[in-house]
């Protein structure tokens, strides 16, 4: 084969691995948005539950800060 032949033969290659890359990063691309916006939701859905638990914890401490509050004056007075 001649020089040129190889040239044109290395360039068509190339422009077929070139495409195929560009795809490849493409589907990469679409893949890492939809599990990013998968991330969001399932961490949206975490701080939630974490707020809820949180609050349900600052009751529980302030139901027996309150509690104990209580006793030590009922004891106080006596």
């Amino acid at each position: 084969m001649f020089r040129s032949d190889w040239r044109e033969l290395n360039n068509l290659n190339f422009a077929r691995f070139d495409g195929r890359l560009e795809q490849r990063i493409a589907d990469l691309r679409k893949d890492m948005e939809t599990g990013f916006a998968r991330l969001d939701v399932k961490l949206a859905d975490l701080r939630s539950e974490l707020l809820k638990w949180m609050f349900l914890f600052w009751v529980g401490n302030v139901a027996t800060t309150v509690g104990v509050a209580v006793a030590v004056i009922g004891l106080v007075r006596r």
